[in-house]
């Protein structure tokens, strides 16, 4: 009777042994799945921040580029500006030229037909 007592306890802690046994293994299954949903979860929001990383650095490269073409047209406009102001100070010089010339012409314009008439005016 005590044999068949020790037998029945074996076999009872075989049973719970295999059990727990089993049951380890489902936690551990469950375990690793629960990981890799963690990991996805985690490398999905690592890979959408790292295409977000990569579409900053492609605009802002972008932007450099559009920034250094508007400063280089910026300094042609300036540039132009610069010219057509020296321009619009010839002309002034030009036209303030013409305007002594063509008081000096009608001076000696007037000097010319004084002299050519015999009147001379009065100095005095």
């Amino acid at each position: 009777m005590l044999s068949r007592a020790v037998k029945e306890h074996n076999q009872k802690q075989a049973v719970a042994k295999e059990k727990q046994e089993r049951l380890r293994r489902e936690a551990a299954v469950e375990a690793s799945k629960l990981t890799y949903r963690l990991m996805d979860t985690v490398n999905s929001g690592v890979e959408q921040a790292y295409i977000n990383q990569r579409k900053l650095e492609t605009e802002a490269k972008q932007l450099q580029t559009q920034a250094n073409t508007f400063a280089k047209q910026s300094v042609l406009w300036l540039q132009m500006v610069e010219s057509f102001n020296q321009a619009l100070k010839e002309l002034g010089d030009v036209e303030n030229w013409s305007r002594v010339i063509e008081a000096d012409m009608t001076s000696i314009a007037s000097a010319l037909e004084y002299a050519y008439k015999g009147d001379v005016p009065n100095t005095s």
